[in-house]
């Protein structure tokens, strides 16, 4: 039976225009006026002066600020032998890289960790795991919640469209996930805690009536990535999160010639593993076609045959993980889909 489950979330949350002007405002407010910030390498020079200028008028110090361009295990651990003294919390500023790199190293040094993204391509700002290379090798790491997080709509809403159209993709894998949660329950016992799995679906069903290319379906979607990172925390599993679409996007992360933003691919991946799942797909279709999701993929489509190698592979990219490519060899119904599903038509050649 389950158990009741205590954790800790964020307790600060801005999400509107002007917010990460306002990020010295937050942490004065908290007390942590010596912070280190770990800021994504090439952000536009208005966003790093908004941080810095907001920072000053407050009097909030940073002890450290490092551009990462990268998020290497070996890189985060030197950055934090380095970490100046007495920093009271961690920043992290920009893209996934950076966020990653601020939210482990926080881990690391046992002090808050504020996460402010520019952009909402994936739920990995506030997710309780830091994915990190390690030894040439992607590992996803045990970290916190941030204690808070900081989202300007203006910020995301000038950052490339793709970016956000990757975060819908995201969002919207959280409907087979769920699914998949459940098959492992009825095939293999694993427990399913039904609150996060009833909040990680209600936040995918939220942004679906509004799923705009403006403010309020960019604050939507800010909070509902959020959510489904406290789903995570709640069951102490990306379970409600990641399904058998995160795995196909695993090996195409390490087979294909050229990988994509995960959104994307994780994107595509659930509306497939839907399929398989026997599942209504239609609702998906609708919130890709609204939102320009399909024709982003058809203007640079994938490669059949390795998304098909991609499947044939996830299955084995995760030990003791049951999804719906467990159940059977999919293969076959999956090639049949990239050929002749009309939904599918011009995302592949």
């Amino acid at each position: 039976m389950n158990r009741a489950t205590y954790i800790s979330v964020p307790g600060l949350v801005r999400i509107k225009p002007g917010a990460l002007a306002r990020l010295g405002v937050y942490l004065r407010r908290g007390g942590y006026v010596r912070v280190a910030v770990l800021a994504s390498t090439g952000l536009p020079q208005p966003v790093v002066e908004a941080v810095r200028g907001g920072f000053a008028q407050e009097g909030v110090e940073a002890a450290s600020w490092a551009e990462v361009a990268d998020n290497t295990f070996e890189e985060v651990v030197h950055d934090f032998a380095a970490l100046p003294a007495k920093v009271g919390a961690i920043v992290g500023l920009g893209g996934g890289k950076a966020l990653d790199m601020a939210k482990y190293m926080a881990f690391l040094a046992g002090v808050p960790y504020f996460a402010a993204p520019t952009s909402l391509s994936n739920d990995g700002f506030c997710s309780p795991q830091a994915s990190l290379t390690l030894n040439g090798r992607r590992r996803s790491l045990a970290a916190r919640l941030p204690q808070g997080v900081v989202i300007d709509v203006d910020v995301c809403l000038s950052a490339p469209r793709i970016l956000w159209l990757s975060g819908v993709g995201d969002l919207a894998s959280k409907l087979s996930a769920v699914v998949d949660w459940k098959l492992a329950f009825h095939n293999t016992g694993e427990p399913v805690n039904d609150l996060a799995a009833l909040l990680s679906d209600a936040t995918v069903r939220q942004f679906m009536a509004a799923p705009a290319f403006d403010a309020q379906g960019m604050s939507l979607l800010g909070t509902a990535l959020m959510l489904n990172g406290i789903a995570m925390e709640i069951c102490a599993s990306s379970r409600p999160a990641s399904g058998s679409e995160h795995l196909v996007s695993h090996a195409l992360d390490a087979t294909a010639s050229r990988p994509r933003l995960h959104g994307l691919q994780v994107g595509v991946a659930t509306y497939l593993m839907r399929r398989l799942q026997r599942q209504e797909t239609a609702t998906i279709d609708r919130l890709f076609t609204k939102t320009g999701f399909w024709d982003a993929i058809r203007a640079d489509p994938f490669s059949k045959a390795e998304w098909l190698e991609a499947v044939r592979v996830a299955p084995s990219v995760k030990d003791d993980f049951f999804t719906v490519l467990s159940l059977r060899d999919c293969l076959p119904e999956v090639r049949a889909m990239l050929d002749d599903d009309p939904v599918l038509a011009g995302s592949f050649v």
